[in-house]
């Protein structure tokens, strides 16, 4: 009888971390959807109006204070407003990249084309984690020296103009943040993340760079670099 209840118990245990978990990831991709939106205005008005160059360390600087706004402030419903500061500001800083691409022969074919192979990548590793329902955990380490790795990459990249170096930290970053999307969903489904605002910001900072990541590889092998 106790075995019973034992397993009883443990069933209904496992039936609520199953929708806690259910309930996490459908407000991330909810918060996650309208991130896109709000990304994808910022960027429509900054080609709108024309903004030119934005200095990187200015990009990065904004970056890690809105970041840090966002640690700070993700237990609260405030948390929601600096994801749409994140989203916002990056999607303003990529508008002058995509003005720079659409000068360019064939320039906008590779913003799509790798607008798509983003969409694509990001729907294969979603698939993956919620069909298999695997624990990609043991990605986790590997991930954050592969980022620590890259980012110091891209900084070097400000300051030696090296072609391969560029091309290098773009493949890692493509690589790195397909496996973080992957490591994110599985997180979530298996009870790992239970903060929807800061798996929020992990997903599409990983959209972000993996995007960014495409379009200069495309850019590079289609000539345009």
């Amino acid at each position: 009888m106790d075995r019973d209840y034992r397993y009883v118990g443990q069933a209904h245990a496992q039936t609520a971390a199953n929708e806690r978990a259910a309930a996490v990831l459908r407000n991330t991709y909810g918060l996650l959807s309208m991130s896109l939106v709000v990304s994808a205005v910022a960027a429509w008005f900054a080609m709108s109006m024309g903004i030119g160059f934005i200095n990187p360390f200015i990009v990065i600087g904004v970056y890690f204070v809105l970041l840090f706004a966002n640690a700070k402030l993700e237990n609260s419903s405030a948390g929601i407003l600096t994801v749409f500061g994140i989203t916002g500001w990056l999607g303003f800083t990529t508008g002058p990249l995509i003005n720079a691409y659409a000068q360019m022969p064939g320039g906008m074919d590779a913003v799509f084309l790798a607008l798509a192979m983003t969409a694509v990548v990001f729907a294969g590793m979603t698939a993956i984690a919620l069909v298999t329902r695997k624990d990609f955990s043991f990605l986790g380490r590997f991930l954050m020296v592969g980022l620590l790795v890259a980012f110091v990459g891209a900084i070097a990249g400000l300051f030696f103009k090296v072609p391969a170096l560029h091309l290098m930290v773009s493949a890692m970053f493509a690589l790195l943040s397909s496996l973080l999307i992957l490591w994110q969903t599985s997180a979530i489904i298996n009870g790992g993340e239970d903060n929807y605002i800061r798996a929020t910001v992990t997903l599409f900072v990983s959209l972000y760079n993996l995007f960014l990541s495409l379009l200069h590889l495309l850019g590079v092998f289609g000539g345009d670099d």
